[in-house]
């Protein structure tokens, strides 16, 4: 692999790498939210909603791991 593609690649880690820590600090918050209810609002729509939020939130964390992954071996 020549220098210039090794070099897109590493710019694609890092742009992955702030999408990573930016949809972690959503969930956090998301998490915290919930938490936060009182358990009637938990088992409510509100805490279903925020439950979907935070799986959904915690399944894009790890596609994001497996491509910022995958970009890291390919740089290498």
């Amino acid at each position: 692999m020549n220098a210039a593609r090794r070099k897109a690649i590493n710019a694609l880690f890092s742009q992955v790498e702030q999408l990573l820590s930016e949809v972690e600090s959503i969930r956090d918050e998301e998490q915290e939210y919930y938490d936060n209810m009182p358990e009637s609002f938990q088992g409510g729509e509100k805490g279903e909603t925020a439950q979907a939020a935070i799986d959904n939130l915690e399944t894009a964390i790890s596609d994001l791991e497996t491509v910022r992954d995958s970009l890291e071996e390919a740089g290498q």
